[in-house]
């Protein structure tokens, strides 16, 4: 009974971490690291957004994006489709979801990768096709439900599912990988794995991924989280901002925003830094601050539990949007016995 509470424990903590990571870089994506310094110093807490933020104008402290809502949409499939994703079904939900965040004026939309691949599919071009560009965060941002649902141990079966996840709109090595280390550090993480084990077998699941998809030029995934969480560990606290903004990047660019993701795990993993604090940090960086965030909390979360976060903000994040991951996560864990 221990074993399963604290499968579930990690479980929803993956999940919310995901959340609470989105909420906290809600204010600050898409401003520079300047900008934030001017208008916020640092995020230390649940923020609204100013009037002119750029994607989230006006909303509300405590507010979840598309990386949130994206990410349910992928539980929802999982779900329905007892662990099997149909990349045509998953392309009109992600269709059905900008429709209605056009039609309430949000400028949350589908980020570029992903909207190409579905202006691709009402032109006609299969799912398979329409996802040969897709090289940024879009899959890895909205993977953490198969981390959940689908056991890392068995590794085959566990990249076929994060493919069925990625093909429609990230069918490209760079996509793929980048998703698979993602949800190989969250399910190595519900196995019991600490941080610092869930993040080598991240690395090595990025490889493993990486043969699957259209080849695209750039730097391999696996060997940019190694590099980066080398270059974490001989980084001073102080300095790691300024090394991840300035050196690894925060672009929507899968090398760049998901390995930064990695770099600062690395940090908590060796305990110079709390998961929380680290959440702040990504949500303080400059440029997609709350993919990097939500990717963070994801993957620290399913290795602390839900200890790892403020209850207080926890509870304000549900009340603010509506939110109940619970019995979600039950149904992907119970895909996962299954």
């Amino acid at each position: 009974m221990t074993a399963l509470i604290d499968i579930r424990e990690r479980a929803q903590a993956a999940f919310y971490g995901l959340a609470l990571g989105d909420a906290l870089g809600m204010p600050t994506q898409s401003l520079s690291r300047e900008q934030i310094k001017q208008r916020y110093g640092r995020i230390v807490t649940l923020t609204a957004a100013d009037a002119d933020q750029p994607i989230a104008p006006n909303m509300a402290a405590g507010s979840i994006t598309d990386d949130t809502e994206q990410a349910i949409l992928v539980a929802e499939l999982l779900v329905a489709g007892q662990g099997r994703i149909q990349p045509s079904d998953l392309a009109q939900t992600l269709i059905d979801w900008e429709a209605v965040m056009q039609a309430k004026g949000s400028q949350d939309l589908l980020g570029p990768s992903t909207k190409r691949a579905i202006e691709m599919i009402l032109a006609g071009h299969t799912p398979e096709e329409a996802g040969r560009f897709g090289t940024t965060n879009g899959a890895a941002m909205r993977i953490t439900p198969v981390g959940i649902a689908a056991d890392v141990t068995e590794e085959a079966s566990f990249v076929e599912s994060v493919l069925q996840a990625c093909q429609v709109t990230h069918n490209t090595t760079l996509g793929i990988s980048s998703a698979a280390a993602v949800a190989a550090v969250v399910s190595a993480g519900i196995n019991g794995a600490d941080l610092s084990a869930a993040l080598d077998i991240g690395a090595h699941l990025a490889a493993r991924a990486e043969h699957h998809g259209h080849w695209v030029a750039g730097a391999r995934i696996s060997a940019r989280i190694e590099w980066a969480r080398r270059l974490s560990e001989d980084t001073p606290s102080a300095q790691l901002p300024d090394v991840v903004y300035d050196v690894i990047g925060t672009s929507v660019a899968s090398q760049e925003s998901v390995i930064a993701a990695f770099a600062l795990a690395q940090h908590v993993a060796m305990d110079r830094i709390s998961a929380f604090d680290a959440l702040c940090l990504a949500s303080s960086l400059g440029g997609d601050t709350d993919t990097i965030a939500a990717i963070l909390g994801a993957m620290t979360g399913a290795c602390q539990g839900m200890t790892a976060w403020p209850q207080a903000m926890i509870e304000q994040i549900k009340a603010v949007n509506r939110l109940d991951l619970e019995p979600m996560v039950d149904r992907l864990l119970a895909l996962r016995a299954a």
